[in-house]
């Protein structure tokens, strides 16, 4: 179907919402153990893993330098990882309540994206899988086939994702009021809040809090 004909928009962050587990552990295990990313880069990345999760440091600084590990790798050998990730360990954790959220939503003629930080070599392997229309992923610089280590304009997280999805829908002339966007992290409460349907995927603390006193939907 023309996705211009589409009614509404339906938003879906990944990770803990789509999967029912974070896909960057397994990104950076796999990572490892195939020779893309070096012991000190994943030393690294634990760091940074648990100062998120203790919220020690801003998660946005946090994030920003999470992809620097990719930086002189080749694109054809992260897409050959990704492909194995997803296949192998990815599409077994997602979750079968938000399948029967885009069933619901495609049956009512709703566009169908996938809204988040992941890298965009997993987040089209997964949005094919599930049947999206389009995929707003984070997107790192390459050059002659090799990456920078740096997006290409900024990760699609925290405050990027409210930006992008209100870009998404003026483009294709969707109403905020009546679109839908499905997150688990406070982090996605700024893209939550701008649009007129928001549910919160197992929320974390933060989110969850704030969840119930807005009176939105929780699955």
């Amino acid at each position: 179907m023309d996705q211009q004909t589409r009614n509404y928009s339906a938003f879906f962050d990944i990770d803990k919402t789509i999967l029912s587990i974070n896909s960057g552990p397994v990104l950076v295990r796999k990572a490892y153990r195939s020779g893309l990313m070096s012991t000190s880069d994943l030393v690294n990345a634990i760091y940074l893993s648990i100062l998120h999760k203790l919220d020690l440091r801003d998660p946005v600084l946090l994030v920003s330098q999470m992809g620097n590990w990719l930086r002189g790798v080749k694109v054809e050998k992260l897409e050959i990882l990704s492909e194995l990730i997803v296949n192998k360990h990815l599409i077994n954790s997602i979750r079968p309540d938000i399948i029967s959220e885009i069933d619901f939503h495609r049956r009512n003629n709703g566009e169908i994206l996938i809204l988040s930080s992941v890298l965009i070599q997993i987040g089209r392997l997964l949005g094919s899988y599930i049947g999206a229309d389009n995929q707003i992923c984070t997107t790192m610089e390459e050059k002659d086939g090799v990456f920078t280590g740096l997006p290409e304009n900024k990760y699609c997280f925290g405050d990027e994702k409210r930006v992008r999805l209100i870009r998404y829908c003026e483009e294709k002339k969707y109403t905020l009021s009546e679109a839908f966007y499905y997150g688990d992290s406070i982090s996605d409460l700024m893209a939550l809040q701008v649009v007129g349907n928001p549910v919160c995927v197992n929320p974390d603390r933060k989110l969850s809090a704030i969840a119930h006193k807005e009176g939105w939907r929780i699955i």
